[in-house]
């Protein structure tokens, strides 16, 4: 109908009548291209291709028609070959204004990403004409789609057949861009955009070398900083793709063009450091014929050079290059080596403005050791050792929260280059040795001191781990240590200087994850050892594996009166929860009542959530059969028993939401009515609020029990079969429950949502966004956060089903931007920026609003909140103008 109405304009005789009625067919077609049929295509692609033929003032409008069909689903095979060919031949394309230049590059990017094969079916044919499309090309916005392109041609394997130098040519001769953005620039199209465009072309295949590689020697040669700077950026990119054969010839004269620049170290450095890279990849099995040998003491002089300099840029690729270097077999001699790590132990004792350089000296000490322990020592061990007997901790000293003493930079240092068994065997000793010494008085430590060397330990431990060997050493020698310290600190006549700080909630989960690291990778037969010595420890009090077991009472943590005892259960729980699952538990049925005994009893939290979370660990790994059945019954009996009245409630319901965990993670049966029973405790009046955080714990990902790493059993889609079975019974019991309940169904509900793949999600969303909506009126700032970390997401994947509901989410994003929480503040703000990104006619009403009211919390006191919004209302502030 409407060709039919614009049939006078389309036939006149007039050239601009003519070009108004295709320009007004053309924008029909870009709004309703989608609904076009396979028939309707075809009759439009011809009638536009004949057009093409048209005077010079109708084809822009033209072209405007073809770029909607390019868009169409139903277009059939061939003609999008077709309109190219077309183009090609009767378009003269360097005589077009920017925008109808921009739609002809459009054109093409559209139909080689929906009709990639016809077009390479045109094999050659297809580069040259893009080649004439391109050629002359200024405009930076057209510049950017082109220089895409021919990213793409290259990438995806376009023929390019005799035309591979005409099309480095038609790109290369912008090299180096030379490009100012206007002032106020709209696009804001940058330099750097360009730049990188174009590098990613140049150095995108190695067919480009011969002509590249020239053309780099004369850019750097020049007089003009920039092109040098971008010339050297350009061939360190090529050096990743570009190999041995295309190089060869060139390199002479690279080399004589890089020495004579002195000023330019740092980009030398990182393009030498991407030679060296490259080099490794190739092989030589003569060592003679290895071509870095002849430049060892130049490299290895500039590498030195670089670490002493005072620039921080320039030692992080110092560092870096050393790194290669040390890689390279046979290279480094032993004076090289020595003086390495005397730079490394340097900079491993920088300050903390240093710290970038500091954590990439560790991290090349670590990786340099594994291929050299020997020299490491001979060299850096006694150095660390002697820094470590100082004791320097610097407890005279003010520190900030940033600060490191020397003794903590020593602890670092000493666990990264625990890479190699041979060091281990030496590093371990000194750390455990330095916690004994402290446990005897001999050292001055404190709280800070003690989780520094539990973090060093684990360290050593997860290196410890590429090897069976090292692991069971780490083992053997840390765990008897571990244990004995912590049985000392708790006896009651214990008055030493570690008592106080080894008994810390903190420092004893440091040592358990000490524990659980150095126990995961055991093999089953090793840690069906170990285990016959540790569970009777707790169960029996027998010490005769501990060092130094002299100690004035027994160890009975299980007893009653034993308050201080009773918190090393938390040790037993790294190692017993991190056993393989085939490794049987001596004592085990006496140990799962002592756990279940212990978890209910009140006056140490502590102690009792420790000991839930280690029954819960060993119920989820207990294979089925009569044996779990009976724990479980014997610990719904202490469940119930607990939450009826009395202390323990808080304890009873910590243990029944562990076991929930444990049943829910390996799909157990009993894990449904456990559920429920937690479901039913939102309502309760002193137990609700924790029921409803409890549905957090179930949906999370935990860290120390109940892991894969620590063999737990648990299934890949735990969460959504939760979400299934769980969340319509949480959406009845919020309608049904009364008023002053409803929050607790809300946080439950939040929590569960949040934690839940988007894709499982989004088609569940229509009925449950009300509630959502709902939660973010709560007062809890808890739900709030929770909600609102959920949302963001669905504004950017699920755009239309959010549009329906725009005025309730402006206003209530809006206030919650004023929360007193800052997290919430942050989450708010950050929920108004994702919803520019809904359809813009649903915001443009919005708009003038959404501005004014964010012009407050420009003003907030804390810098994080100013910041996101600054990016909220710099993004509304764009919505619906050109180009946005």
């Amino acid at each position: 109908k409407v060709v039919e109405a614009l049939g006078s304009s389309l036939e006149n005789p007039e050239p601009r009548t003519r070009a108004r009625g295709i320009q007004l067919l053309s924008q029909v077609l870009l709004q309703c291209h989608s609904l076009l049929l396979e028939k309707e295509v075809v009759h439009l692609i011809l009638f536009y291709e004949n057009r093409l033929k048209d005077h010079h003032l109708v084809i822009p409008s033209v072209l405007q028609g073809l770029r909607a069909l390019s868009l169409c689903v139903a277009l059939p095979p061939g003609l999008a070959v077709s309109v190219l060919k077309a183009i090609f031949q009767e378009v003269h394309v360097q005589s077009l204004l920017q925008v109808d230049r921009h739609t002809v590059f459009s054109i093409i990017t559209n139909f080689m990403q929906s009709r990639e094969e016809e077009l390479k079916d045109l094999g050659a044919d297809f580069t040259f004409g893009f080649i004439q499309v391109m050629d002359g090309e200024k405009d930076p916005r057209n510049l950017l789609v082109a220089f895409h392109i021919v990213h793409d041609l290259i990438s995806r394997d376009y023929s390019l057949g005799p035309f591979v130098e005409e099309l480095f040519e038609v790109t290369s001769c912008y090299f180096p861009i030379d490009f100012t953005p206007p002032p106020n620039d709209p696009y804001g199209i940058q330099r750097d955009d360009l730049i990188l465009s174009l590098r990613a072309v140049l150095a995108s295949t190695p067919r480009f070398a011969e002509f590249l590689l020239p053309l780099l020697i004369e850019k750097v040669d020049s007089e003009i900083l920039s092109a040098k700077l971008d010339s050297l950026q350009t061939l360190n990119a090529c050096c990743a793709v570009y190999g041995q054969k295309e190089l060869k010839d060139f390199l002479p004269s690279l080399w004589a063009s890089i020495r004579r620049e002195s000023n330019q170290r740092r980009t030398i450095l990182e393009m030498i450091l991407g030679f060296l890279k490259l080099q490794q990849k190739w092989s030589y099995e003569d060592k003679d014929e290895r071509p870095l040998s002849g430049f060892k003491d130049q490299l290895c002089s500039l590498v030195f050079m670089a670490i002493t300099d005072p620039s921080t840029q320039l030692q992080l690729v110092g560092i870096r290059t050393l790194t290669v270097l040390g890689a390279q077999p046979d290279l480094l001699s032993s004076g090289d080596l020595e003086l390495a790590i005397g730079h490394l132990y340097r900079l491993s004792f920088l300050e903390e403005d240093s710290q970038s350089c500091r954590m990439a000296a560790l991290e090349a000490s670590g990786a340099l050791a594994s291929f050299y322990p020997g020299a490491f020592s001979s060299y850096l061990l006694p150095k660390l050792a002697k820094e470590l007997q100082r004791g320097e901790l610097d407890v005279t000293r003010e520190h900030g929260p940033n600060k490191c003493s020397r003794h903590l930079l020593c602890l670092q240092a000493l666990s990264a280059v625990s890479t190699h068994p041979s060091i281990v065997k030496e590093t371990l000793p000194l750390l455990l040795q330095h916690l004994w010494q402290a446990n005897k008085g001999n050292v001055v430590i404190g709280f800070n001191d003690i989780i520094a060397i539990c973090q060093s330990l684990q360290q050593v431990a997860e290196k410890c781990h590429r090897d069976p060997d090292s692991c069971w050493y780490f083992h053997e020698t840390a765990l008897p240590c571990l244990f004995a310290l912590a049985v000392q600190a708790s006896m009651p006549e214990d008055s030493s200087v570690l008592r106080k700080v080894l008994l810390e909630d903190e420092v004893l989960a440091a040592l358990a994850s000490v524990i659980s690291t150095a126990t995961i990778h055991l093999s089953s037969e090793l840690a069906a050892q170990s285990v016959t010595r540790i569970v009777p420890l707790f169960l029996d009090g027998n010490i005769s594996f501990l060092p130094e077991n002299s100690f004035p009472s027994r160890f009975q943590p299980f007893q009653d009166g034993c308050s201080r005892q009773r918190r090393l259960v938390v040790l037993l729980m790294a190692f017993v929860c991190s056993l393989p699952r085939n490794v049987e538990i001596p004592q085990l049925t006496q140990l799962m009542r002592e756990l279940l005994e212990l978890s209910c009893c009140p006056g140490c939290p502590f102690s009792s959530t420790a000991a839930a979370k280690c029954f819960a660990g060993l119920l989820n790994k207990h294979p089925a059969g009569q044996q779990l059945d009976e724990f479980l019954q014997l610990a719904v009996d202490t469940v119930e028993a607990g939450l009826g009245a009395g202390s323990s409630r808080s304890q009873a319901f910590t243990l029944l939401l562990w076991v929930t965990k444990a049943l829910v993670l390996r799909y157990h049966p009993l894990s449904s009515c456990l559920t429920a029973r937690l479901m039913g405790l939102l309502s309760d009046p002193e137990l609700g609020p924790a029921a409803a955080d409890g549905f957090s714990l179930l949906m999370s990902d935990c860290t120390d029990v109940l892991t894969r790493a620590c063999h737990a059993d648990v299934r890949i889609m735990f969460r959504q079969r939760f979400f299934t079975d769980n969340v319509p019974d949480l959406v009845q019991g919020f309608h049904a429950a009364p008023q002053d309940v409803k929050p607790n169904y809300l946080k439950g509900l939040s929590h569960v949502l949040n934690r839940l793949p988007k894709p499982v999600l989004l088609p569940e969303l229509p009925t449950l966004l009300s509630l959502l909506l709902e939660a973010l009126s709560c007062t809890d700032s808890v739900v709030q956060l929770s909600t609102l970390s959920c949302l963001q997401p669905l504004l950017l994947e699920a755009p239309q089903i959010m549009s329906l509901h725009i005025d309730t989410l402006v206003t209530k994003f809006l206030n919650l931007s004023s929360s007193p929480s800052m997290a919430v503040r942050i989450a708010a703000l950050q929920c108004m920026n994702a919803l520019t990104h809904l359809p813009t006619p649903v915001l443009l009403p919005y708009k003038p609003q959404v501005i004014r009211a964010l012009a407050k919390p420009l003003d907030d006191k804390k810098r994080l909140v100013r910041k996101e919004a600054v990016s909220a209302r710099g993004e509304w502030f764009l919505l619906g103008s050109p180009g946005s």
